[in-house]
């Protein structure tokens, strides 16, 4: 018999919004209230996401304000994302769920298999990389410059930005695949201490990670996206994926997340220890 868990298919919404959604299904999991859950979701507006302990001064703030993109502080860690043209998934399971038990290293490894399986499906020839460490001592602001453990490469370089998240409620991973445009933009909104520097970044990035379309040579629709993520979920854990929404009590969940943690200054701007 297959295990059930809940599929939630999200219209794009605001940064905020996003990050809230996330935590308050964890908490809703890790008390039983709802279903193990795969969440597939877009960005409305661009929004830059830092990690949980990224330093604010990564960021050009000016700069940002100055485009109309918003900016959220992520749960999970990691570095920066920009969080445009693409499709973004979440995990979130009990601990003791058999698909993201055991250490970080091998949750995130057992939950790549699927991710692998999706890109695969939309004929993307990918590979898992394990992590190579680099002798660079100045910290990479830039998610996809980042070497990842089991990272997801195609011809090389990085499609898929992940990063988890355990606490006593379970477990929450989400990630990014940047289907489209240009990987560069993220540069932009990002603190360099000149243009010369910036330039170089420009130039290491695309070195280091590509789109979708720049992999495949075709444009690939969000839906096109989500119906690749929801059969490989589906055939890598055996799943019997339902499609559900929200629950009340995580609506409302929402929205005090929202208000009082992830759209407000004291969370977003102060710097982590």
């Amino acid at each position: 018999m297959l295990d059930i868990w809940r599929l939630l298919l999200s219209p794009p919404a605001r940064g905020a919004w996003n990050m809230a959604v996330d935590e308050a299904i964890l908490e809703a999991v890790g008390r039983g209230g709802s279903l193990p859950t795969l969440r597939l979701y877009a960005w409305e507006p661009a929004c830059l996401s830092l990690g949980y302990a990224q330093p604010l001064t990564d960021v050009d703030i000016p700069c940002l304000q100055a485009r109309g993109w918003e900016m959220v502080r992520r749960p999970t860690g990691g570095r920066a994302v920009l969080h445009v043209d693409e499709i973004t998934y979440s995990v979130i399971a009990p601990l003791n769920e058999p698909r993201v038990a055991g250490t970080l290293l091998e949750s995130y490894s057992r939950l790549a298999a699927a991710l692998v399986e999706a890109l695969r499906l939309l004929s993307l020839p990918v590979e898992v990389q394990e992590r190579v460490e680099t002798s660079s001592k100045t910290p990479n602001p830039v998610c996809f410059e980042v070497p990842s453990t089991s990272e997801i490469t195609t011809g090389g370089k990085k499609l898929v930005g992940s990063a988890q998240a355990r606490h006593k409620e379970g477990v929450l991973q989400h990630g990014s695949l940047p289907l489209t445009g240009d990987l560069t933009r993220i540069l932009q909104v990002l603190a360099f201490p000149d243009e010369e520097a910036r330039t170089r970044a420009a130039s290491h990035l695309l070195e280091r990670a590509t789109t979708v379309e720049t992999a495949l040579g075709r444009v690939v629709s969000w839906n096109e996206a989500a119906q690749a993520y929801t059969a490989a979920f589906r055939s890598v854990f055996a799943l019997d994926l339902q499609p559900g929404e929200l629950s009340l009590q995580e609506k409302a969940r929402t929205g005090q997340l929202v208000a009082a943690k992830y759209s407000h200054p004291d969370w977003n701007r102060k710097q982590k220890s």
